[in-house]
């Protein structure tokens, strides 16, 4: 669940756009040792007790760390959550689209949260509540989320009616195709995520495993890639972005947990 002290913004204004990201890792220590060495984060204790944790860069909440259970026999992976004015009934509309919620809601701190996963199994969260001060593509928040998938405009579907997302409702987000992709803009004109897949009319690909995607910036992504290898994770070569304006590398923490670091031309 959010790994964060919820405060001054509420979700019910927020109109679906994403609102914090969180890692689950069954070694919390080992998690901030890893990234705190490779992106040179450092940590304060979360509100919801010692199995979480806040990573701060430059003195600024990006992202929420906490550790899972061990009868919890699910996957490390950085997980999106989702601003929701009403969690009960953000969850009964995953359900009524044949998609999965797995956990809650349930009260956490001043909010409530829950765990889901969409028709193709691709795991996302949601927070009804207030939140920190915090949205993607400003400061040193994630970048980007990325959705990857097998039919990107189903998802689409699927993800617009559950949280939605529609250029008709004042003050929620907005969804175009542009360049083989679905891009997702809050109330603010600001890209918060992309939906990726197949190309229109194509066959999804079954070789695709559905999952969201957290990209973080970084100035001297050789550098950071480097301090993976050496810090025990595995990196992938340095390429390209899609949108060409500049380079990305997925990296894996040593506990399987995938991430993009990204840096963009001035």
């Amino acid at each position: 669940m959010p790994a964060t002290q919820p405060r001054t913004v509420s979700t019910a204004s927020l109109g679906g756009a994403p609102c914090w990201v969180s890692l689950m890792t069954h070694d919390l220590q080992a998690a901030q040792d890893f990234y705190g060495e490779v992106l040179g984060w450092h940590f304060r204790p979360g509100v919801l007790g010692p199995e979480f944790s806040i990573a701060l860069a430059e003195g600024q909440p990006v992202a929420g760390l906490g550790a899972l259970g061990p009868s919890w026999r699910v996957a490390v992976a950085w997980t999106p959550y989702f601003a929701v004015a009403n969690a009960n009934d953000t969850a009964a509309r995953i359900r009524e689209r044949g998609a999965t919620v797995a956990v809650g809601p349930l009260e956490f701190g001043k909010g409530r949260a829950a765990l889901a996963a969409d028709r193709d199994g691709a795991v996302f969260g949601l927070w009804e509540g207030q939140t920190l001060s915090w949205a993607v593509g400003q400061g040193c928040a994630p970048m980007c989320l990325e959705l990857r998938t097998r039919d990107a405009f189903e998802a689409a579907i699927f993800y617009g009616e559950v949280f939605g997302w529609s250029p008709d409702r004042p003050g929620g987000c907005d969804i175009t195709y542009e360049h083989d992709e679905v891009v997702v803009r809050d109330a603010g004109g600001r890209t918060v995520a992309a939906l990726r897949g197949g190309a229109v009319e194509a066959a999804p690909d079954p070789h695709v495993r559905p999952r969201w995607h957290v990209y973080f910036p970084v100035h001297d992504i050789e550098k950071v890639t480097a301090a993976a290898v050496a810090a025990g994770g595995f990196a992938l070569p340095v390429t390209p972005m899609v949108d060409s304006t500049g380079c990305e590398a997925v990296i894996r923490d040593p506990q399987g947990g995938l991430f993009t670091v990204a840096t963009t031309q001035d």
